[in-house]
């Protein structure tokens, strides 16, 4: 799926009336099967940007073009089956405490199961086998069977990436998936991301802390800082010097520990 922004802002609802947008009139441009890291300080207006391109947030000024249908000019019918082939994950997966890990990832398919189907999934899951594949990509198919609210933060975390490659969608839109994962789950999941879009022809739009991360497996970085792109730019154009100047404190200090500084892992990391 293409993704256009033609001088979009965008406001929280909750926001104070009056103030800022979250995201000032951004224009951005990702083609079909792209796989993009957005980084930026907190603030930045990463989240809002996801919630925009998933059809969650109506462009305050400036249009939204997907596959090159602007989807707040549809009838509500037909914004509703476009919302189906867009997949977003939040930061906090919204994964019912005392359901399956199998129902909780089968969830995925609901945009294209009829009702009855999904109410009998509920008691039946339709196709663990699916289920137990996906997880696999995240090394918790032994997890199949059991209860939310028994795994760990970054378990949940990864259950609903697995989700993902279940979903009918042509765009996944991942909200800081790594927060909860030590180094080597977040290197897998993220590399598991990458892999299973490119292999399927899905346009994938992550944000992402973990600027070493970004660095190693995205081929394109957007830097967002107070609402606004600070570049974009191939992995490999991305410098020392961007990175300062995009996450510098406001007093002009700099920060304690830059979130790039792993250990042993350079700049300009070779991408996936």
């Amino acid at each position: 799926m293409k993704l256009e922004l033609l001088a979009a802002s965008a406001r929280h609802p909750a926001a104070r009336p009056g103030g800022a947008p979250a995201l000032q009139p951004v224009s951005l441009s990702v083609a079909a099967g792209e796989a993009v890291a957005v980084i930026g300080p907190s603030g930045a207006g990463k989240t809002t940007l996801l919630e925009l391109l998933a059809c969650a947030l109506r462009p305050e000024a400036g249009r939204l073009m997907l596959d090159g249908v602007d989807p707040w000019g549809l009838p509500r019918g037909a914004l509703q089956r476009l919302r189906g082939q867009l997949f977003l994950a939040p930061q906090v997966p919204p994964l019912p405490p005392r359901q399956r890990v199998v129902t909780a990832v089968l969830a995925g398919r609901l945009p294209g199961w009829s009702l009855a189907t999904s109410l009998r999934s509920l008691a039946y899951p339709s196709d663990t086998a699916a289920a137990r594949e996906a997880l696999a990509r995240f090394d918790l198919a032994d997890k199949l069977f059991e209860r939310v609210d028994r795994l760990a933060g970054g378990e949940r975390q990864r259950v609903g990436l697995a989700r993902a490659l279940l979903a009918p969608a042509r765009l996944w839109l991942v909200d800081e998936p790594l927060s909860a994962l030590d180094p080597r789950r977040a290197a897998q999941a993220t590399a598991a991301l990458v892999d299973e879009a490119h292999a399927r022809g899905v346009t994938l739009v992550a944000t992402l802390h973990q600027v070493d991360m970004a660095l190693a497996h995205f081929p394109r970085i957007v830097g967002l800082r107070d609402g606004a792109v600070a570049f974009d730019l191939p992995t490999a154009a991305v410098t020392p010097a961007l990175l300062e100047q995009l996450y510098a404190e406001r007093d002009n200090l700099p920060a304690p520990e830059p979130p790039w500084s792993s250990p042993g892992l350079p700049i300009a990391a070779t991408c996936r």
